[in-house]
């Protein structure tokens, strides 16, 4: 993606459509055990009473957040995107086109993207979105005190729309540090950053909710504030009334272009995590198994036996990697790591990637019904590794109503499985997800090469009272799996 003055506000959309605007943001924080403790300069506001009123702490605190300036490079930029469309194949594109939103890209131009950001040492690093400073050519910092400073790019981290940079200092800068208790939903939240250009612009709210999911890939799992945030305040702090970062501002839905009061943090445990690698090697590690996961919704649950809808669903083992040299295969469930239970696909990516490549994990799997575990030694994720649950999303069903013809009888769809030429409109397959063109593999865990198996294989369901059996299907070199009733 590309910058754009302010910030990037992501899918604006007019009228009722909803909208979901990202937003140049800075962090700062100190890593407990990384970085040597720098006392000498550090700002804080422990012991402030608050909530009856806010001033002690913003003046602590305000002196750490800046204002990033940055040249770009004349790709689409954050806020070109508010009046047009997210890059296509992206997890915000696929996010929108959830709702029917399928705004067109506006033309790209080049210019100057606003964001913010804030001290997290005494010698100069500044946290800030991967999103403000992408496809930047020059970087400017402005501190609370009016002085512009050139910065340099440490490094970022597009997964976490994290990024670190720095300025030269001789003397020792104001900063902040990271809150090391979670904030709890009702607490006050106080934004401070750059909004619309203006500077140390302070907003006040409470945490809406927590753990939000936007579309955004799997290692983030966001914090809810109604504090007013708005372009240009990308990258900046969220802090508690102790003057403690519990966040950094990163998006907004917004259906005008402004705040409307819902606005989304990257949390202070994530930040710290990838600001301690961007510090030390410029660029952020993350452990992989090497497949690609869905959710398991209560249809699939029911069609493989579990008793909750819970774990992560194998739908597609990467060739030659780590889960496949160990014997995992596509449809088994993972149901641990190291005797901790998954609940969902976005909670297994982030505990595997926060676990460094080369580290040997326990994986409970279920498989056909039966428990078993197997010890896996952790690759490396590639940027070009599927996301967990980014690649499928597929609803409740009601009835097959699917024509088929052997793959091997149409050209180019290979020698093995089923391909889908026809889907009733009616039918709970036209309501999952299958697609014409699709290839569909095996079918209550039997292979399938010929309508009749696949026939065959559904009535010895129905003959056994079967409620639903699990279709595996492969769509271009994506694989995944559908739940379908038999009743």
């Amino acid at each position: 993606m590309t910058l754009e003055p302010d910030t990037r506000a992501l899918g604006h959309i007019t009228g009722r459509r909803l909208g979901v605007l990202l937003f140049a943001m800075v962090v700062t924080t100190t890593v407990a055990g990384s970085w040597p403790p720098i006392l000498a300069a550090e700002v804080d506001a422990v012991g402030v009473n608050a909530p009856t009123g806010f001033a002690e702490v913003i003046e602590r605190v305000r002196p750490a957040v800046v204002g990033v300036r940055v040249k770009t490079d004349g790709r689409v930029q954050p806020d070109d995107i508010q009046f047009g469309a997210p890059p296509p194949g992206s997890p915000l594109d696929r996010f929108f086109r959830q709702f029917g939103i399928v705004p067109e890209n506006p033309a790209p131009k080049g210019g100057v993207s606003l964001g913010s950001g804030f001290f997290v040492s005494s010698d100069g690093f500044i946290v800030t979105n991967n999103h403000v400073i992408a496809g930047g050519k020059s970087f400017e910092v402005t501190t609370d005190d009016g002085k512009v400073h050139h910065a340099r790019l440490v490094g970022a981290d597009p997964q976490t729309d994290l990024a670190l940079i720095k300025i030269a200092s001789q003397i020792d800068l104001p900063y902040v540090r990271f809150a090391k208790a979670e904030p709890k939903i009702g607490d006050w939240v106080l934004p401070i950053g750059n909004p619309f250009g203006l500077g140390g612009t302070v907003t006040a709210g409470i945490v809406s909710a927590r753990g939000r999911d936007i579309g955004e890939g799997p290692y983030n799992d966001f914090i809810q504030i109604d504090a007013p945030v708005n372009k240009g305040n990308s990258g900046g702090p969220t802090f508690n009334v102790r003057g403690e970062v519990i966040g950094v501002n990163t998006a907004i839905y917004s259906p005008s272009g402004g705040s409307v009061g819902v606005a989304f943090d990257i949390p202070a445990e994530t930040v710290k995590l990838v600001v301690e690698q961007l510090r030390s090697k410029g660029h952020v590690t993350r452990g992989s198994i090497g497949v690609q996961l869905q959710t398991v919704t209560p249809m699939i649950a029911e069609a493989i036996g579990l008793k909750k809808a819970e774990g992560a669903l194998v739908a597609q083992v990467e060739a030659n990697g780590p889960a496949a040299k160990h014997g995992i295969e596509a449809g088994d469930v993972i149901a641990s790591v190291d005797d901790q239970n998954v609940k969902e696909p976005r909670e297994f990516a982030r505990t595997i990637g926060g676990i460094m490549p080369g580290t040997s994990v326990k994986l409970g799997l279920v498989r056909n019904g039966r428990a078993r575990s197997v010890v896996v030694k952790l690759g490396e994720m590639s940027t070009t590794v599927p996301k967990a649950d980014e690649q499928i999303a597929l609803g409740e069903k009601s009835a097959l109503g699917l024509t088929v013809a052997p793959a091997r009888s149409v050209p180019g769809m290979g020698e093995e499985g089923v391909v889908i030429t026809g889907i009733n409109p009616e039918s709970a397959a036209a309501a999952s997800g299958l697609q014409i063109g699709d290839i569909v593999l095996s079918v209550a865990g039997q292979l399938v090469n010929a309508p009749t198996e696949l026939e065959r294989i559904v009535n010895e369901a129905r003959a056994h009272s079967k409620r639903a059996i699990l279709i595996q299907f492969k769509r271009d070199q994506m694989s995944g799996f559908v739940a379908l009733p038999v009743g």
